[in-house]
């Protein structure tokens, strides 16, 4: 049965937004009393919050797919359509957020941080909103876009000022159940802790948390033993306590050597960047079970040639609880030591600057592509990704509009600097997308260079004629008139043919 889970794959899909309605207000002597329909409503967001009353992703093992509320559609009457409820799930503090290629998205590090994992789509607009001067009743609405959809990877790495590590069976279960109120289980075979352990020391006016990370084995950054899995709860803690036993029975073992292993696979785990490698972080030694006499013995033996290497080495007893007064003391010291450094770290930190975007940005590109059949040009961008989706293909009037915000943003005049020409193809959005064969607007600059060089078709083409060709045109038709005229009478004089009484 899974009873700690410190790294979980969760589905998410956000809510969709609601279609707009299409909708004409009538009243009694106003049967077309104007556009009335209502806008769509937005889905809802799923939303991770960094909770400290939630210690392990567990829940996430056992229902990884997570589904938000859709928006609901909008209705006559400007009714709108009700919005999404956001869905709030509850993570442990400590939990990195990474998307599908590995890339981190966010540290929820502070209790009740707030991330948006996954965006609802948008509403529709309904054709109350759509209604201008221009369009005073449009026989159409926007439909609402679809909700962020994916998987991101939740990744649990605990959050405590000081990691016990050490082989396995060497105390650090019973030492952190001495030292706080945690009660781990504790036996007397290897690999008993399986999951990470936290504990809340109190020493006078110091509060401080310890984790007991399961044992650690030669080979552990290679994936040996439970190493690999658990290595990653050491990143967050300022300190290091390494629990050496010096009661062991098994052979090739002493705390010299145990020492010597576990340093060599703290220094073979690669910490994220930024962050301070293991072994450059303060280190304190404590010799654990000096209750049994000859352990004690070896202790005093050891313990010399450990300071000689730099170390404060504390002698103990989970069991009597000898030197465990003087070893919380030393780590509630080095604790506050990395806090006040961390606070000043944090005033000096430069701040980040947010730039605005940039005025010649369009919020689209145009990528020009090879194909069997031609060059396709494609179109990216949020703006007419989102303005496709929302277009319903079925009405023209919906496909008409969908040109003019097309044109408005300045995708003809950049077709046209791209190298299309008239149908060309072009597709808006990635993958499959939205094929169009391109036809150029009349109001865009891209009708100029459709023509000869150095002609205006706007100007040419104008189909109003001046006072001067409409006075020439009155005239031919005059002229004509009389022509004709002036012929029948010539055929009647020539007996051609005559009056019938």
């Amino acid at each position: 049965m899974v009873t700690f889970v410190d790294q979980v794959q969760v589905h998410l899909q956000a809510g969709r937004g609601g279609n707009g309605c299409v909708s004409v207000k009538r009243e009694k002597f106003k049967p077309l009393a104007g556009p009335d329909g209502g806008n769509g409503g937005h889905g809802g967001d799923i939303v991770l919050l960094a909770d400290p009353q939630v210690t392990t992703l567990l829940d996430f093992h056992r229902r990884p797919h997570r589904n938000a509320e859709n928006g609901g559609f909008g209705m006559g009457d400007f009714r709108a359509g009700t919005n999404g409820e956001e869905m709030l799930l509850s993570v442990p503090i400590g939990t990195v957020v990474k998307d599908a290629l590995g890339e981190t998205l966010i540290d929820l590090t502070e209790p009740g941080t707030r991330f948006v994992a996954a965006k609802g789509g948008l509403g529709g607009l309904g054709n109350a909103a759509l209604a201008s001067t221009k369009r005073k009743a449009p026989g159409f609405a926007l439909l609402g876009t679809e909700g962020w959809s994916g998987s991101v990877t939740l990744e649990l790495k605990t959050i405590a000022d000081v990691a016990l590590v050490g082989y396995p069976s060497a105390g650090k279960s019973s030492l952190i159940a001495a030292l706080s109120a945690a009660r781990p289980k504790i036996a007397d075979y290897p690999f008993t802790t399986l999951q990470p352990n936290l504990g809340v020391v109190q020493v006078a006016d110091h509060r401080f948390t310890v984790a007991d990370v399961p044992g650690l084995i030669e080979g552990a950054s290679e994936g040996k033993g439970l190493g690999l899995d658990f290595l990653r709860h050491v990143e967050r803690c300022s300190a290091l306590l390494h629990v050496l036993d010096c009661a062991t029975l098994e052979p090739g073992r002493d705390p010299l050597t145990d020492l010597e292993v576990i340093r060599r696979e703290l220094a073979a785990y690669p910490v994220p960047e930024g962050q301070l490698p293991l072994l450059e972080r303060p280190q304190l030694i404590a010799l654990n079970k000096i209750d049994v006499p000859e352990a004690a013995e070896l202790a005093a033996f050891v313990r010399p040639e450990l300071e000689a290497m730099g170390f404060r080495v504390f002698e103990i007893s989970t069991v009597s609880h000898a030197g465990l007064r003087e070893l919380s003391f030393a780590l509630a010291e080095l604790v506050e030591t990395h806090r006040a450094q961390t606070v000043a770290e944090a005033e000096d930190r430069p701040r980040v600057v947010l730039r605005p975007r940039a005025v010649d940005d369009g919020g689209f590109r145009i990528l020009a592509e090879g194909g069997t059949y031609g060059t396709v040009y494609r179109v990216l961008g949020e703006k007419p990704e989102r303005w496709v989706e929302q277009t319903d293909f079925a009405n023209d009037e919906a496909v008409g509009y969908l040109a003019d915000r097309l044109q408005k943003i300045g995708i003809d005049d950049a077709l046209v600097k791209a190298g299309a020409t008239a149908g060309a193809t072009v597709v808006i959005g990635p993958g499959a997308g939205v094929v169009f064969d391109w036809e150029p607007t009349m109001t865009s600059a891209a009708e100029v260079q459709m023509g000869a060089r150095g002609s205006d078709q706007r100007v040419d083409q104008s189909g109003r004629r001046t006072s001067k060709e409409r006075r020439e045109e009155y005239h031919e038709r005059m002229d004509a008139k009389a022509e004709a005229r002036a012929e029948l009478d010539r055929e009647r004089k020539a007996g051609l043919w005559r009056e019938e009484s």
